[in-house]
């Protein structure tokens, strides 16, 4: 390639890396405002990352779109090509957490009773952890730096078992009196949403590391208590 066209390349990809940079800064103000409406009780806040659905549906579009164009136009080789790869998963990813932080609205409109302030100070605890690992995940992706990326994947247990805690709580409200089931049922949904929001702040991880390293993390990815656990009788003998 000539020296213009390396240069034009370049001022393409830069462009990619700010239109992903863009979607991600939306998707984590959804994930804020979708706390702040759960905790407070916020319905303004709750329709409004709703709203903002179709504006992440569309840089998604835009973003992908780009990919696609920049590999049929300038068949990008090695690092260029992992990097438009690896922007197309992201973008994938961040669509889905601005649909699970959409789901948490949802619910918040559906809450007519404030949850007690002992189950909102967990899930505000779930909230921070992993609005802190998907910004730091999205900072390795615009500085280009590996360094944080295997931790974030790492922590991807701390965040299943903070997870597990709050489901137990919520389950314990359930059982000590009936009426708070439905509140409760809400929050289930609210929470596990929210480490799904975990789990896609780990696949970026993942994308990020094989972009800049060209390599895979071998082994199986950890995981911390299974929820599911607290809903199946012991039938053992």
């Amino acid at each position: 390639m000539t020296e213009h066209t390396i240069l034009a390349f370049d001022a393409e990809l830069q462009g990619l890396r700010l239109q992903v940079e863009k979607m991600a800064t939306l998707v984590q103000q959804q994930i804020a405002m979708t706390t702040r409406a759960l905790a407070d009780g916020d319905v303004s806040s709750a329709r409004k990352v709703i709203e903002w659905e179709d504006q992440v549906n569309l840089l998604q579009r835009e973003i992908e779109q780009v990919c696609i164009e920049t590999i049929a136009r300038r068949q990008p080789l090695a690092i260029d090509l992992r990097e438009i790869v690896c922007a197309f998963r992201v973008v994938g990813d961040l669509e889905r957490i601005g649909d699970l932080a959409r789901n948490i609205s949802t619910r918040v409109l559906a809450i007519d009773v404030l949850p007690p302030a002992s189950l909102l100070a967990g899930f505000r605890q779930l909230s921070h952890l992993v609005s802190d690992r998907l910004a730091r995940v999205i900072k390795c992706y615009v500085d280009r730096d590996d360094a944080d990326t295997l931790r974030i994947w790492q922590g991807d247990a701390e965040i299943d078992d903070m997870h597990g805690s709050l489901f137990r709580n919520l389950l314990t409200h359930m059982f000590e009196d009936p009426r708070n089931i439905p509140t409760c049922t809400h929050l289930l949904f609210c929470s596990k949403n929210m480490e799904r929001i975990g789990d896609h702040a780990t696949n970026i991880a993942e994308s990020v590391h094989y972009m800049l390293t060209g390599k895979v993390y071998e082994s199986d990815r950890p995981k911390g208590a299974d929820t599911t656990a607290a809903l199946v009788p012991d039938c053992r003998p």
